[in-house]
């Protein structure tokens, strides 16, 4: 009995011993908070009682590391003085601390003691910085660094960046070090605005932290380039769509459209026109070298070029450009325009042959051609240009309808008809006669010439002929002189 009443106490005391070690444990372990600069964290006061059950001469208080920043003692607080301790207010019913616009120093260990308990957290503190602001234009680069400061040892962290699509995002470079993680992620497209997540883990802590960040991308629903098809005389209206209001863009910014006909000639200024940061738009017209209008009814997100009467050489580059703070980004807008015309102009008559010219203004991608074609035709009337070709002649015999096409990628992209009249039968017969005119007059005046040459050979031999008798005549009378002055 004795030897089994020893063992039952040799296992209270290891029981109690037990009990103890996971209070003292309990007791000194560490919670972690995550707190993001600029926000509030509230650090709890863990076990302490209601304010209602907490005896009058209790005595609470607050520390940071070593120093004191709050203390409660006999319902008399006290409050570190300084403008650092303004971050600080304790919760009158659990005592919970609120550390409000965290900065990255505000990390470190926050103890609250009551009594002769203690409750203590490890805060952690992260800064997520995005270049210029989060304000970015079209094809600009963002920037991401993400500090990081905790009670040492720190931790090892990973970042993970999901766009406003929820797509992950990997960054181009990434610069890290235990403080500091710096991002260089790829060109923006307007459809990159906003809310992005930064994550961050860390195994060893038990860290999953979600940051999020607003981007905002100023610029075109419009590709970078894009290539309109025109024929001549035709109206044109080139647009640019602006996507200012759909992320709301509360900054104004300036812009202007722009033209020249060839990459190295000189751009003429078509018109400007601000945005207020109140989403008010005014446009000015500026240039006289092309005859255009600015559509009065115009979405107010939209940028409009008219052309009521479009010329071959009208064509060329039009760019929108927009700025904002010294920054720019352009969409550009390449014209192209087809014209048609004959040699020689006027009906066809039978027998004779016509020349059709298909032209466009500028160089085509490599994998659009022209097209000549007559409408209800056979495909011996069919003609195609080769490749880079702008400009497809097609000798034709047959009257009708006459079709252009510009063909991209088997997609008919413009047409330009030619009307080719069969001459009346007069026409033929004049045509018929002048031809057979022609061609006796032209015979007239060759006999003439052949009957004019050989009067011409006549009289002249007759004028030989005559000089050397009165040669011979004058030679004879020399001599009958000389015969008669011997006697």
């Amino acid at each position: 009995m004795e030897s089994c009443s020893t063992g039952v106490n040799c296992m209270l005391a290891v029981f109690l011993v037990l009990h103890l070690g996971l209070i003292s444990s309990m007791a000194q372990q560490i919670e972690q908070q995550i707190g993001i600069a600029g926000q509030e964290v509230t650090l709890p006061c863990r076990g302490i009682p209601s304010d209602s059950s907490l005896s009058p001469h209790t005595v609470v208080t607050w520390m940071y590391s070593d120093t004191v920043i709050w203390r409660m003692e006999n319902n008399n607080h006290w409050r570190r003085p300084g403008a650092v301790s303004d971050q600080f207010q304790v919760t009158s019913t659990n005592k919970e601390l609120k550390v409000r616009n965290l900065v990255l120093s505000n990390a470190g260990i926050y103890t609250c003691k009551y009594g002769s308990n203690k409750a203590r957290t490890s805060l952690h503190v992260f800064k997520l910085t995005v270049s210029l602001d989060g304000h970015f234009l079209q094809n600009e680069v963002p920037e991401l660094t993400l500090m990081h400061n905790s009670p040492d040892p720190k931790p090892a962290l990973s970042i993970t960046l999901f766009n406003s699509n929820n797509n992950i995002v990997t960054p181009e470079t990434e610069n890290k070090s235990p403080e500091k993680h710096i991002l260089n992620l790829k060109k923006l497209e307007a459809t990159d605005s906003g809310t992005w997540v930064c994550n961050v883990h860390s195994d060893s802590s038990l860290i999953n932290q979600n940051i999020s960040f607003v981007v905002k991308v100023l610029g075109f629903q419009n590709p970078d380039m894009e290539r309109k098809y025109a024929t001549a005389d035709s109206t044109v209206i080139l647009s640019w769509h602006l996507n200012f209001q759909k992320i709301k863009w509360n900054k104004g910014f300036t812009g202007q459209v722009n033209w020249k006909q060839q990459e190295s000639a000189k751009a003429h200024e078509l018109l400007d026109f601000n945005v207020t940061a109140l989403g008010e738009q005014h446009e000015t017209r500026k240039s006289s070298h092309l005859l255009f209008e600015i559509p009065e009814r115009t979405p107010k997100t939209t940028i409009q070029v008219k052309l009521p009467k479009v010329h071959f050489n009208h064509s060329g580059q039009y760019q929108c450009q927009l700025a904002y703070k010294g920054r720019h980004v352009q969409s550009n807008i390449e014209l192209v325009v087809m014209k048609v015309s004959a040699n020689p102009v006027g009906p066809l008559s039978r027998g004779v042959k016509m020349t059709l010219i298909c032209e466009v203004s500028g160089p085509l991608p490599p994998k659009a051609h022209l097209r000549w074609e007559r409408v209800n035709g056979t495909q011996m009337d069919i003609k195609n240009s080769k490749q880079h070709e702008v400009k497809l002649e097609v000798n034709i015999s047959a009257a009708g309808l006459w079709s252009c096409h510009l063909i991209e990628d088997n997609d008919r992209k413009i047409s330009l008809h030619y009307h080719v009249e069969e001459a009346p039968v007069w026409i033929n017969y004049v045509v018929t006669g002048a031809s057979i005119g022609g061609s006796v007059l032209v015979f007239a005046l060759v006999c003439l010439c052949i009957i004019s040459g050989i009067s011409w050979q006549r009289r002249r031999q007759r004028a030989k002929r005559m000089a050397q008798a009165r040669q011979y005549l004058l030679e004879n009378k020399t001599c009958q002189c000389q015969h008669w002055l011997k006697k």
